[in-house]
């Protein structure tokens, strides 16, 4: 039992340091060399250290559990948002395709740039079928 507290960074107590053979074989490990009762020390300092910080985490996410009716709240808040971001795009896009463009630009930019019909067309779209400032746009 006493080796396997030492292998963990554990100290002995003393009832466990008074029994014959268990004493002797933390501070020893069996060798005769009584350098691993150092190690344990710093090894055991290491352990308690990254103990204590679990610790800390443990106790304070016990602290701060999350309840049923905060991640429903979370999740309408979150759904509201998509709804919103989603009926702004489809209103920007219908205004977009209100602005009238004519087939020789878009065929311009795409030939220039190198670019899908659909990109050189939203760009387009975006400038107010302005050629130049579309160009612009699309090389910064």
């Amino acid at each position: 039992m006493s080796v396997l507290r030492y292998l963990h960074g554990q100290d002995v107590p003393a009832d466990d340091a008074a029994q014959p053979g268990l004493g002797s074989e933390v501070e020893t490990n069996g060798t005769g060399d009584s350098r691993f009762g150092a190690k344990a020390t710093k090894r055991q300092v290491k352990h308690d250290s990254g103990a204590a910080d679990l610790e800390k985490v443990t106790d304070y996410m016990e602290d701060s559990e999350i309840s049923s009716q905060n991640i429903e709240q979370a999740v309408n808040l979150i759904g509201t948002k998509r709804s919103k971001d989603h009926a702004e795009k489809v209103a920007r896009q219908k205004e977009l395709d209100k602005v009238t463009i004519s087939k020789e630009d878009v065929e311009l930019i795409m030939n220039e740039m190198e670019i899908p019909k659909s990109q050189a067309e939203q760009t387009l779209r975006e400038h107010a079928g302005d050629v130049v400032q579309a160009f612009i746009s699309l090389t910064d």
